[in-house]
């Protein structure tokens, strides 16, 4: 074991027998304060410490705080972006299943199929974990049979579409990424997962995820957790891995997140897809596999294109009574997809130009070339102060930690040795924090949220990146013995929480790629409830052929037999 005294540890990654040394120590003996001392301050917690007091302001809920009372703007009534050869979007199987150029059940059983290949490939580019064929095709024969009499439910019908696993799907298990869990299967749907079924979707099955959702990079010892499929020797971020693989692959055109932190956000972006996480409780979690409440956690899409996006918001959105955070404004039908063509001509965008320091020049260069790109086209780019964004990682980090490390109070005290050695360390250095810092968190979170709000009364969104790493390296060791690395951890997350602390809609498009040819994101955040305006920006990024998802080097064309 590591002596009790150490305050040395490794700056990057730390796996194999360093890792298990330390978790051994952390959880046996006093060691955990000096680990946690310096995990603090990797992550940026001790810095809040030494934050003006002035800065924290009083306790408040969750409810997402609207910067505007209208959000209605002029259009320049765009056409949709068009629709390419690779990606195959929603739009795409609509118009092949009009024209008989290919069925539901032939859809079905490809995304199957090509499921089940890219998973026997070593490393895995699988993206599915459990699979659900029979009621799948059982689903396409009635999609099938109403598109025959011209009773389509909707865009989606017939859509494949892959759920997260920690959202409860009839007939399959929710286990959340852990081993430890029962596969028990669920007796019924989440409400999201019921409402895709009421628009028409076809659900193939579920996506792995990293244990709990805690790591943002994508991997899991418990799953044969798919490799980034641009690069196998890359991961594919987290915690939403696989629904991101699933839509980078062409397995499925959407696939159902969740971002507590960037989750759907960050897999977005490693896998150079299009994802949002809605405004805080747009989507109800009423069926959702954790238990325990969370004040960060939105359900949300990753899609091929901005286009899916909306049609699969404009499925899910709504209050429901199972889940009190739910309750929103109206989203009248069809207000996304409309949207998508109001163009950017006058729309204001601000730039926080401070927040860009911390991002790689590899990865910020594509994302500054697509804002100026928006510039031409008409937005008007506008420098805004946001003085605590810089810290919204840090109180990101404590407010999901903390809220996890009570929620899991219960595995903590029986299931702890069944844990990964990522999530073992995490809950034992959570385990030495002072009383007082969750509620600290949420006072300077109050500020925060206060100055996302002035800032957008006065420009439309927002432009951050998306992560200010792209896609980290990991080996075949690391994946199959668990690894943490608390430097990509901040990159993957370090624009991530800003979103979510504030409950705003955020989106991220695919805008380039780095100097080792790996995705780069863009990230437009917009006010509570506007998801419109932030689906408009990444719509128009898509028209000028700026976004745009590339084929990676593992894919399959569901259009090929």
């Amino acid at each position: 074991m590591l002596p009790c005294t150490m305050v040395e540890l490794p700056a990057g990654r730390i796996s194999g027998s360093l890792l298990k040394a330390i978790v051994t120590s952390v959880r046996r003996t006093p060691a955990r304060h000096v680990v946690a001392r310096v995990l603090r301050m990797q992550l940026g917690i001790d810095a809040l410490r030494d934050l003006d007091p002035e800065l924290r302001g009083p306790l408040r809920s969750a409810e997402p705080q609207r910067a505007r009372q209208s959000h209605e703007r002029p259009t320049q009534s765009l056409p949709l972006p068009p629709t390419e050869t690779w990606p195959r979007c929603v739009r795409s199987y609509a118009s092949a299943f009009r024209e008989g150029e290919l069925t539901v059940e032939e859809l079905v059983e490809r995304s199957l199929a090509g499921a089940r290949f890219l998973a026997a490939r070593t490393p895995s580019v699988g993206p599915i974990l459990d699979f659900d064929d029979e009621r799948a095709l059982e689903a396409a024969h009635r999609s099938m049979d109403r598109l025959a009499r011209g009773e389509a439910l909707g865009p989606l019908d017939g859509v494949v579409v892959a759920i997260k696993e920690e959202v409860r799907v009839a007939g399959l298990p929710c286990q959340v990424g852990t081993r430890h869990m029962p596969r028990t299967p669920a007796d019924e749907d989440c409400e999201s997962v019921r409402r895709l079924r009421a628009a028409g979707a076809v659900i193939v099955g579920t996506t792995p995820m990293t244990e709990y959702g805690m790591s943002p990079l994508g991997g899991n010892v418990h799953r044969s957790m798919p490799r980034n499929p641009h690069d196998v020797s890359r991961l594919p971020g987290g915690s939403s891995s696989g629904s991101g693989v699933a839509v980078a692959t062409g397995i499925t055109p959407l696939a159902l997140g969740a971002d507590g932190g960037g989750s759907i956000r960050i897999p977005a972006c490693f896998n150079g897809v299009f994802g949002i996480k809605p405004t805080f409780g747009r989507i109800p979690t009423t069926g959702h596999g954790l238990t325990g409440g969370s004040t960060v956690v939105h359900l949300g899409p990753l899609g091929s294109s901005s286009h899916d996006l909306a049609v699969f918001l404009e499925a899910c959105a709504g209050a429901d009574a199972g889940d009190p955070d739910s309750v929103q404004p109206l989203l009248d039908p069809g207000a996304l997809t409309r949207a998508l063509g109001r163009g950017v001509s006058g729309l204001r965008i601000g730039i926080v130009e401070s927040e860009w320091d911390d991002c790689a020049p590899a990865v910020a260069r594509p994302a500054r070339e697509a804002i100026a790109a928006l510039e031409r086209d008409g937005a008007q780019i506008e420098r805004v102060q946001l003085p605590l964004a810089k810290m919204a990682a840090a109180i990101g980090y404590l407010t999901i930690g903390l809220e996890t490390f009570s929620a899991l109070a219960g595995v903590r005290k029986h299931q702890m040795d069944e844990l990964g050695l990522d999530l073992q360390l995490l809950l034992a250095n959570l385990d030495t924090f002072r009383a007082d810092d969750y509620l600290d968190a949420q006072r300077l979170r109050t500020t925060l949220r206060s100055q996302v709000a002035d800032v957008l009364k006065h420009v439309d969104v927002l432009a951050l990146p998306t992560t200010a790493i792209s896609a980290p390296s990991v080996t075949d060791a690391e994946a199959s013995e668990g690894f943490v690395d608390p430097p990509a951890l901040d990159g993957a997350c370090r624009y991530a929480f800003l979103g979510n602390l504030s409950g705003c809609p955020a989106g991220t498009a695919p805008v380039g790629l780095d100097d080792a040819g790996l995705p780069v994101g863009l990230q437009i955040i917009g006010d509570a409830w506007d998801e419109a305006c932030v689906l408009q920006v990444l719509a128009h990024l898509e028209r000028m052929g700026v976004a745009k998802v590339r084929r990676p080097a593992f894919s399959m064309d569901l259009f090929e037999s």
